[in-house]
């Protein structure tokens, strides 16, 4: 049994499999694969935000985003199915995989929403959601990403601090392994409107000067 709201050990982490879980190869929105490779002028970030229904819809309906998918990463099993990543014994976080157009959307825009859309003070949590699975995380594919994500924290920090809110508990780090989730999950608030979505904001907004 693992403790829902602390890391496991890399030792003692689920051992997952070595084939990948099977998707499919378009967006049900969109039409665009939701794997590489995508065309040539996008760049992708992970963003982790609570349970990834509502964070997918968030970001496939923003324009200048080409295509999303939810998976899992930041943890140590390979190719870990749902139920084993909400045991807490992977160590995964819950993310959105977003492929955009920066001619189109510019990251300042997408981390604006990111930021704004849920709480990042909660730790091993969302809302009602509990679980490591639920953490806040941003794993960037690019030094300006990264760079970008770390001044867009600051920034928000004292925006919250300024509202009396907590200390932001964001995970950013450069993007490990990516692990798609099961095919159900993928644009499931496309498959199912009414299905359940966590997110909710802080109610404090991004400064000006870093929504690009």
């Amino acid at each position: 049994m693992f403790e829902k709201h602390q890391l496991p050990r890399e030792e003692d982490a689920l051992k997952g499999r070595d084939q990948a879980i099977a998707v499919p190869g378009e967006h049900y929105v969109n039409g665009h694969t939701i794997q590489p490779p995508f065309p040539g002028e996008l760049e992708v970030i992970y963003l982790g935000m609570g349970c990834f229904w509502g964070a997918e819809r968030l970001f496939w309906k923003q324009e200048g985003v080409w295509s999303t998918a939810v998976g899992y990463a930041g943890g140590f099993t390979p190719n870990a199915t749902y139920e084993e990543v909400c045991s807490g014994g992977t160590g995964h976080a819950e993310v959105v995989l977003v492929a955009f157009d920066p001619t189109l959307v510019s990251l300042e825009t997408l981390l604006k929403l990111f930021w704004e859309s849920h709480d990042p003070t909660q730790g091993m949590q969302q809302g009602n959601d509990r679980g490591t699975q639920y953490r806040s995380v941003i794993y960037t594919t690019s030094e300006e990403q990264m760079k970008k994500a770390r001044e867009s924290r600051d920034q928000y920090q004292v925006a919250l601090e300024e509202g009396r809110k907590g200390a932001i508990t964001t995970e950013i780090i450069e993007a490990p392994v990516f692990y798609y989730a099961e095919a159900y999950h993928q644009q499931y608030l496309a498959k199912n409107p009414e299905g359940y979505c966590g997110l909710g904001g802080t109610g404090v907004c991004l400064p000006p000067s870093l929504q690009g």
